[in-house]
């Protein structure tokens, strides 16, 4: 009895040691997870008239998620639709007058062109081919005055079509539209508040794909490459949790070791960036803490 329980013990130590020495490899690799934030912000000036997202709502790419008070815009439209309609009127005036004066106009090239033909056999005279020639330059002459005296009327209503359309272009921008697919990180405003051009309203990121950044040392450089599968370990309840990763982008240039994730004596060592896709199952949040394993290394250690 005294013999088996002997031999159990020693089991249990070697068993033990080995253990160990599963547990004292490295990982090749150390980061936290990101995702590329983007901060939406207000591109108009006014009362935050509906605002209707909470952080942690999923949002899809060009949801209309509220509006900006678009009472003074529309009242500026119409003021110019006013004013549009009576500069229009005045120029209907000057453009009646251009139309009577093209008309005697085409008359009076008609009539031109019946007396040369009437010269060509000799029924007509010259004089009479000289008093309509002399007769188009004038209608031609009050057709240029008549059209620069309208030139600032016409330029003006161009004017007026520039600031409608401005003014279009701000009530369209009055709309908050979500601009990609993604979950509400943070809220910086509420309904009924004063915002202006620029304030932030709220922040957004795509969580479906997450990025681990990660330092790698230059020995380890030539073993990794853009694409590349790899694994990626994060801690779990009892055992390390692992994902599929694909290598998105390493560093062209050396950096020393963030403070955050190495030890002391790791810190001066030069390390190479890069950031590995995961897909996210839920489990993934921001700042969270991963390991890189490089598939070849894994398999080597197992």
């Amino acid at each position: 009895m005294k013999y088996y329980i002997y031999l159990l013990g020693i089991n249990i130590i070697a068993f033990s040691l080995v253990s160990c020495g599963n547990d004292n490899r490295k990982a090749d690799g150390y980061g936290n997870f990101e995702a590329t934030e983007i901060t939406i912000s207000a591109e108009n000036n006014g009362k935050l008239m509906q605002f209707k997202i909470d952080e942690g709502d999923q949002l899809i790419k060009n949801q209309l998620i509220g509006y900006i008070d678009t009472i003074p815009l529309a009242l500026q439209k119409e003021q110019l639709q006013v004013s549009k309609a009576v500069i229009s009127s005045k120029s209907k005036g000057v453009l009646s007058q251009i139309a009577v004066l093209n008309s005697r106009l085409k008359t009076a090239i008609t009539n031109k062109n019946r007396i040369e033909n009437l010269i060509k056999d000799n029924a007509g005279t010259q004089k009479q081919l000289d008093d309509i020639t002399g007769e188009i330059d004038v209608i031609k002459n009050q057709i240029r005055s008549v059209e620069i005296q309208n030139a600032p009327v016409v330029n003006e209503l161009k004017s007026i079509d520039v600031q409608l359309k401005q003014i279009d272009d701000q009530i369209h921008k009055s709309k908050i539209y979500n601009p990609i697919l993604g979950t509400v990180l943070a809220k910086y405003a509420e309904p009924n508040e004063i915002t202006t051009f620029g304030k932030p309203l709220y922040k957004i990121a795509d969580l479906n794909t997450m990025q681990l950044r990660v330092y790698i040392s230059e020995t380890q450089l030539a073993n990794i490459k853009i694409g590349q599968d790899v694994t990626v370990k994060i801690d779990a309840a009892e055992s390390m949790k692992s994902y599929k990763g694909t290598v998105s982008w390493i560093a062209s240039e050396a950096e020393f070791t963030p403070k955050i994730i190495q030890t002391k004596e790791e810190r001066v060592a030069l390390v190479y960036a890069a950031k590995i896709d995961v897909i996210n199952d839920g489990s993934l949040k921001i700042g969270m803490p991963a390991e890189l394993w490089l598939n070849n290394s894994e398999q080597h250690n197992n």
